[in-house]
């Protein structure tokens, strides 16, 4: 009987159920099945209240970078990722700003954008005026939906119209700025946009389509600035290389993705650490970065008078700590607890001083030794690993090759087998 991924009522299986399916669809062996099924804090069936369809969970590697002074305040980080390198850097450009006082971080108050789009009215102008005269009677409407956030400080604080152009004629597009106080805040606004759709509809006659949050959180900004000693960096030439990898990132798109990508290792490291929404951050940063028409870099760095170097960053932030993923995952509430943070916007600042370090740690190294270093090591054992070594062999295949500079699967299977002949 031919496969088939039409599935009727594949939503209403079990976990188990589905990944029976899906293990006789994919010819998984029992072995490969049962590492999907295993499961760490988050319990299978936790994870199938969590999502659609879930067959199993997957973990990634929890680090925790060290060294962080943020406006005063020592802080622990828990980061989650994949990459190697990433959380030692963090590390160790946190320990490089503590002799001139650490990072020093702000942020705007956690203001979101749902967007109401308005088509089919007769004159869009005109009903820009109409939506603004009645703003109060909106605002009001949309703190209905949420009486607690209101009473703890958010909620609906104004809203802006604006006429675009389209291929499919001008549209009137409302925007809902909501105080979501400590929550990412999708949920609220989204029902906020949905609660007065129809008010905006009487108002103008015209039809209302989607009602949405948007990623692009110009109002929800956060910032982080230090300085760097040029001794701690390694001198004046490294100062010097780190300023032109910066302007051939303010220069060109194609280096400024990858500048900007170092920036997110170290803001997305730590949202999944705090099971915050990813691509939210991921899309908002990017959009960010390219809103004055060109796309650029999301730090800036420049030489001090005394010869150091000062960066500082700043990008939207769209996190939580309370509601969601954040709330029930159990290891992001251990991750929770180790930060010690106790709002949405020391979150955002957390993120923004780790997005710095990383990027001064990426530039730091490709003006010296190279990228490539930073990662030899773990690379190298990783490599190790998938040759076939274990225990004390992976670290000695590791140093071999790093040693060769020859990181490959097919030179680690030569030294190791090298390795055992000389041991029998």
């Amino acid at each position: 009987m031919a496969r088939t991924s039409d599935v009727s009522g594949f939503y209403k299986l079990s976990p188990e159920e589905r990944l029976k399916f899906v293990q006789d669809f994919a010819g998984l062996s029992d072995e490969e099945a049962g590492l999907l099924r295993k499961t760490g804090a988050l319990e299978l069936e936790q994870a199938n209240r969590m999502i659609e369809n879930v067959i199993g969970t997957t973990e990634l590697p929890v680090g925790v970078a060290t060294n962080f002074l943020i406006n005063g305040k020592d802080y622990l980080i828990p980061m989650a990722i994949e990459e190697p390198s990433v959380v030692a850097a963090a590390s160790n450009a946190a320990k490089m700003a503590r002799p001139r006082g650490g990072f020093y971080t702000e942020s705007t108050p956690p203001v979101m954008i749902g967007q109401i789009q308005l088509v089919d009215v007769k004159n869009p102008l005109e009903a820009r005026e109409k939506i603004i005269a009645a703003k109060e009677q909106i605002l009001i409407k949309a703190n209905e939906q949420d009486p607690v956030l209101v009473k703890l400080g958010g909620g609906a604080v104004d809203l802006d119209v604006r006429v675009i152009s389209t291929s499919l004629g001008p549209m009137t597009i409302i925007h809902l700025l909501v105080d979501v106080r400590d929550a990412m805040g999708a949920n609220v606004i989204n029902t906020m946009c949905e609660a007065v759709a129809p008010l905006i509809e009487e108002l103008t006659g015209g039809r209302v389509f989607l009602r949405i949050v948007s990623n692009l959180a110009v109002y929800r900004l956060a910032r982080a600035k230090a300085v760097f000693s040029s001794e701690a960096l390694g001198g004046e030439e490294v100062v010097d290389g780190i300023l032109q990898a910066y302007a051939f990132a303010a220069a060109d798109p194609y280096r400024c993705a990858t500048h900007n990508k170092g920036v997110m290792n170290g803001v997305i490291a730590v949202a999944l650490a705090t099971m915050n929404d990813t691509r939210a951050l991921e899309a908002g940063a990017h959009a960010y970065a390219a809103m004055g028409g060109a796309y650029q870099p999301l730090t800036r760095w420049a030489r001090t008078v005394d010869g150091d170097l000062a960066g500082s960053i700043e990008l939207p932030v769209a996190v939580g700590v309370i509601g969601g993923a954040t709330a029930v995952h159990p290891v992001a509430k251990v991750c929770r607890k180790i930060l010690g943070v106790q709002t949405a916007r020391e979150m955002g600042e957390i993120m923004a001083a780790v997005g710095l370090a990383q990027n001064l740690a990426a530039m730091r190294a490709l003006a010296t030794e190279g990228i490539q270093f930073g990662h030899m090591k773990l690379h190298a054992r990783n490599i190790a690993a998938m040759a076939g070594a274990e225990g004390e062999l992976i670290d000695k295949v590791a140093a071999r090759m790093v040693e060769e500079r020859k990181i490959r699967i097919d030179r680690a299977k030569e030294i190791l087998e090298d390795l055992r002949s000389r041991a029998v």
